[in-house]
C-alpha cells in the first residue's frame, strides 16, 4: 500500500478539515446567541424592576396637607396684605413674634440661609409668596445643629435665619401660621412644612421667591 495520500484522500482530508472550522465557527456563533439572549433578558428584567419599582412608589398617596395635626399650631386668621413704607410693629399690632402675615414692605426678601437678623417687613412678604420662615435663636442653635436645620428643609420658598429674643429655640412661620419648637430635630417642623410650604392659602401663592432683594448674610 503505497505511504503517500492519494487526490481522493487529499481532498476529503482537506473536506474534513473545513468541516471541521466551520462546526467550530457554528458553535462559536451559538455561544454568542446565547450569550447576547442572556444579557438581553437579564437587562429586561432590570428595566422591569425599575418599572415595577416606579409603579409601587408612585402609587403611594401623598398625605394630604388638611388631615395633618400639628400640636401647638397657632392660627392668625383675616391678617392684613397691604404694602406699607413704614416699619410694623407686630408684635403690638398682630400679637405675633415673628410676624407669620400682616402689612409689610412692597419688595419681598429673596429665600435663602442668612446668618443675620432680617428686616420683618421684607420677610412677610416672602410668606405672602407662600414661603416658610424658619427662625432660630442664635444661642442655642448653632454648629452642627443648624446645619442639621438647613439641610432637612426644601431648597426653594424657605427663609431661615435667626431672630432676636426668640421664645424658642426654632420657630416656623408660614402665612398665618406658626408652631414654636424644642429644637432642630422636633419632628413637628416636618409637618409644618408639608402642611404650610408653598401654600395655596397664602395670599399669593406661586409668586416669586426670588428676584427682589438679599438681606444682610446671605449664604
Amino acid at each position: 500500500m503505497p505511504s503517500e495520500l492519494t487526490t481522493k484522500q487529499q481532498r476529503e482530508a482537506r473536506r474534513a478539515e473545513k468541516v471541521a472550522v466551520l462546526k467550530k465557527q457554528q458553535a462559536a456563533q451559538k455561544r454568542n446567541r446565547i450569550i447576547t439572549l442572556v444579557g438581553t433578558v437579564a437587562a429586561s428584567a432590570g428595566v422591569l424592576a425599575l418599572i415595577i419599582a416606579f409603579v409601587v412608589t408612585s402609587s403611594v398617596p401623598k398625605v394630604d396637607p388638611d388631615t395633618i395635626d400639628i400640636a401647638g399650631l397657632q392660627t392668625f386668621d383675616d391678617l392684613p396684605a397691604n404694602h406699607v413704607t413704614t416699619p410694623v410693629d407686630y408684635a403690638t399690632e398682630y400679637d405675633m413674634s415673628p410676624p407669620a402675615g400682616g402689612n409689610h414692605n412692597q419688595v419681598w426678601l429673596n429665600c435663602g440661609v442668612y446668618t443675620e437678623v432680617q428686616q420683618n417687613e421684607n420677610a412677610v412678604h416672602a410668606l405672602e409668596h407662600g414661603a416658610v420662615w424658619v427662625t432660630y435663636n442664635a444661642d442655642e442653635v448653632a454648629g452642627d445643629d443648624l446645619e442639621t436645620l438647613t439641610e432637612s428643609l426644601p431648597s426653594t420658598y424657605v427663609i431661615v435665619s435667626p431672630y432676636p429674643d426668640l421664645q424658642a429655640p426654632v420657630v416656623a412661620s408660614a402665612w398665618g401660621e406658626q408652631i414654636e419648637l424644642d429644637g432642630v430635630d422636633d419632628p413637628r417642623l416636618a409637618d409644618f412644612v408639608t402642611k404650610f410650604w408653598k401654600s395655596a392659602d397664602a395670599p399669593e401663592p406661586g409668586a416669586a421667591c426670588t428676584g427682589a432683594i438679599d438681606g444682610p448674610g446671605k449664604i
